[in-house]
């Protein structure tokens, strides 16, 4: 059934009263699963698929450079109402909701003393998909502090598509999360896609932000619907994670 809808002003905190614009350079990291590619995997999967060794050689080298995690409420409380940022920001972000995340990356993310942000397909969970995680397993990372955001029911392509179905998709899956005790302030649109109407059904459904796959770090007061994201391919080494990361920062 077709969740109820009544469109009403999102809650996203208000820019400050002295109308300050904010922008600021954070890289928002896109992972998707953490574990070794299966036997024979396509290319779009072996680049998917970063190994948890590898995972750990990320963490490590950005705990050694100084990087403090934050989440992306974090972030918008910045840009909305500026309030302090650590001096060298990171975003960690997982699409989809693995169970290699629960199982490879949370471990690691503790042990480094990191946070990050988990986005769920919501139709895909406890429905006999081994691939994928447990609410149990979403909400011991939610209480461990972990970010929990909504990508969608069953990750469709949302672009172009009627009122009634986006509202489905949008607010189908933030009630979802929603009856299992988290509150997901903020989206990743499935395959990157988006429109206006898009961004206008997360404001009525009461996201403050959305993430992209569009490259980049900065991140700015008037695009938190539409902040950027560096992609990690697993198939790249960290010298060259590190050059995207430092391209971005200076672009």
């Amino acid at each position: 059934p077709t969740p109820t809808f009544t469109p009403t002003p999102t809650p996203t905190p208000g820019p400050t009263p002295d109308g300050f614009y904010r922008e600021v350079r954070v890289p928002i990291l896109l992972y998707h699963h953490i574990s070794q590619p299966p036997p024979g995997a396509n290319i779009i999967r072996r680049e998917l698929s970063v190994p948890p060794e590898q995972f750990e050689e990320h963490l490590r080298y950005f705990k050694r450079e100084g990087y403090a995690t934050i989440t992306l409420r974090d972030l918008v409380y910045y840009l909305t109402l500026g309030k302090p940022l650590p001096e060298k920001p990171l975003i960690i972000t997982f699409d989809d909701g693995y169970a290699d995340n629960y199982y490879n990356a949370f471990p690691l993310l503790k042990k480094y003393g990191f946070k990050a942000t988990f986005f769920i397909i919501t139709d895909f969970i406890d429905q006999r998909r081994p691939d994928f995680m447990t609410w149990k397993q979403i909400e011991e990372m939610a209480q461990a502090g972990m970010e929990i955001g909504a990508h969608g029911r069953d990750h469709s392509d949302l672009k172009g598509r009627p009122l009634d179905y986006l509202v489905w998709q949008i607010l189908g899956s933030r009630q979802t999360l929603e009856a299992h005790g988290i509150e997901p302030r903020f989206f990743s649109y499935p395959f990157g896609h988006y429109d206006d109407e898009v961004i206008k059904v997360l404001h009525s459904a009461h996201f403050w932000g959305a993430v992209t796959v569009h490259p980049g770090t900065l991140q700015t007061y008037e695009d938190v619907f539409r902040l950027k994201r560096i992609r990690v391919n697993g198939r790249e080494s960290l010298s060259l994670l590190v050059a995207k990361v430092n391209y971005w920062l200076s672009h």
